[in-house]
């Protein structure tokens, strides 16, 4: 089993950057990489981010490419989400997941961490 737990989220004006990280427990040699997901209220959960633990190739949603990067360290099992020119469409409760293969499909999901984003 794999415990993902997100923190850094918080409240931001419009324009600006947040980091947000999340540190993975336990049987972190089984998983495939780490995804980031969002749910905005009265929305459903949508995908965000995702990055593999060995090759640490990456994909976007297109609503974030080119201000969200995610990043990892191996080393401390843990992967960060680096969001900048943040919009206030961008809040929402953001959830770290594992992903036990390359296939799409994810698993262990984190509590999640408030992102508010004010205009």
């Amino acid at each position: 089993q794999v415990q993902p737990v997100e923190s850094g989220g918080g409240l931001v004006q419009a324009g600006g950057p947040l980091r947000l990280s999340c540190a993975a427990s336990g049987r972190t040699f089984s998983t495939y990489g780490m995804g980031w997901f969002r749910q905005a209220p009265g929305k459903e959960r949508e995908f965000v981010a995702h990055i593999s633990w060995s090759s640490g190739r990456t994909y976007y949603a297109d609503a974030v490419k080119g201000r969200f990067t995610i990043s990892r360290d191996n080393a401390k099992n843990t992967v960060y989400l680096q969001m900048n020119m943040l919009k206030p469409e961008d809040t929402a409760v953001y959830y770290c997941t594992t992903a036990p293969t390359s296939s799409g499909s994810y698993d262990y999901w984190g509590q999640g961490t408030q992102v508010t984003v004010s205009s």
